[in-house]
């Protein structure tokens, strides 16, 4: 295995998912210093997740004849690149293109990575490997954006997107040193695509995961003006950031060690917790006098509990449920979950214009109930009981 090439993998994917979620917790400072709404600001998450939903499939196919590990190490520099720009602009409309730029590279680079991993393991430890690779995307959603949130929130957010411009050339520098050079295999995109889609459980996964992406960021865009709406003190934006950080590491380690044996049932249990916080949160207290902070930061722990264990549940789930065509499926899920965060971004805006900043949780509760069904109804193919949940199942026989 080589372990040194798979750690900044998963490195590189931790810089971008933070990437792309930093703009979330550092909203107000970003709004003010553009002089733009907090709600147009929030295009700076939603635009980034737009355009690669639109580029990630024409532009993977487009650029297959390029080596694997040169593509990564040119993407890795591009977010570098795409940071550097967003720190030193002064105009919105700038920052937006340069974050454009970002997002294209991301997309590209998560399409290319399970299909790169799979090239330089052996067969028997490609499950292994995707998942010390991807660790880093849920590790990115739980303590990425929180830590550089509190990074921006003491430093200023400008300061923390070149920290972010300063950690991509390190691990451009890292990954040409450890990076295996690979046999060029030609790509077959689209039957694949088809063939992968076919799959029983992938379609559900594939909807299943976005949607409760769709539910996480249709409130955390927007957690500052919720915060503020329901009279909480200014510290408790960063407060609550890093206690959706904390439990999300908590949700890490509880997916870790359930995965294999009871994820059904652990899986279910987290997505239930998810959607309870977010019913509960704007109920919490009595709003017209401020919302009690201890009770709202339980149910945003329950919350970023949920949201951290997700992300190793669904993995699981895509790649299972893929089979011989799991690649293919996880790139349809890289295309599909900028979906759910791009539409979360703009229902976090229309539930914060028409409904008002109090009651942005609870429309973020409706696509993770249609997330619970979907994991309840895809007990066969997409969302299987694991070993244990098996075993527990097989009737004893005898007297």
């Amino acid at each position: 295995m080589p372990v040194g090439a798979l750690i900044v993998l998963a490195a590189i994917g931790f810089t971008a998912i933070t990437t792309e979620l930093l703009p979330s917790g550092l909203l107000p400072r970003i709004s003010a210093d553009f002089k733009v709404s907090e709600a147009t600001a929030g295009y700076l998450t939603a635009g980034y997740a737009a355009i690669i939903v639109v580029t990630v499939i024409p532009l993977s196919m487009a650029l297959a004849r390029i080596p694997r590990h040169f593509l990564l190490i040119a993407l890795i520099l591009t977010f570098a690149a795409s940071n550097a720009l967003v720190a030193i602009v002064s105009d919105f409309g700038a920052a937006m293109g340069s974050r454009v730029v970002g997002g294209i590279a991301h997309g590209l680079l998560w399409s290319a990575m399970a299909p790169f991993v799979a090239r330089i393991v052996p067969a028997h430890k490609v499950g292994k490997a995707l998942a010390i690779v991807f660790s880093g995307n849920s590790l990115g959603l739980a303590i990425g954006a929180p830590v550089g949130t509190a990074l921006g929130n003491l430093l200023g957010w400008r300061a923390a997107f070149l920290v972010l411009a300063a950690s991509g050339v390190v691990l451009a520098i890292l990954a040409v040193w450890l990076l295996p050079p690979v046999r060029r295999i030609p790509d077959t995109p689209h039957p694949s695509l088809r063939k992968a889609i076919a799959q029983p459980g992938v379609k559900t996964v594939a909807v299943g995961w976005p949607l409760m992406l769709m539910a996480h960021f249709a409130l955390f865009t927007y957690i500052a003006p919720f915060l503020r709406e329901v009279r909480l003190p200014d510290f408790s934006i960063p407060l609550s950031i890093s206690v959706l950080g904390v439990a999300g590491l908590v949700g890490i380690w509880i997916a870790g060690v359930t995965v294999d044996s009871r994820p059904r049932r652990w899986h279910l249990i987290t997505v239930a917790g998810v959607v309870a916080s977010l019913l509960l949160l704007p109920l919490v207290g009595n709003l017209a006098g401020g919302l009690d902070l201890p009770a709202a930061l339980v149910l945003m722990f329950v919350w970023g509990t949920g949201i951290g264990a997700m992300g190793i549940y669904n993995q699981s789930a895509i790649l299972r449920a893929g089979g011989e065509y799991r690649d293919a499926a996880n790139g349809l899920t890289v295309l599909t979950i900028q979906v759910g965060i791009t539409i979360g971004a703009m229902f976090g805006a229309a539930a914060l214009t028409f409904a008002g900043p109090a009651l942005i949780p609870a429309a973020a509760a409706l696509p993770a109930v249609v997330a619970l069904v979907l994991i309840m109804a895809g007990r066969r193919h997409a969302y299987p009981p694991g070993r244990e949940e098996r075993r527990s199942e097989i009737p004893v026989s005898g007297p």
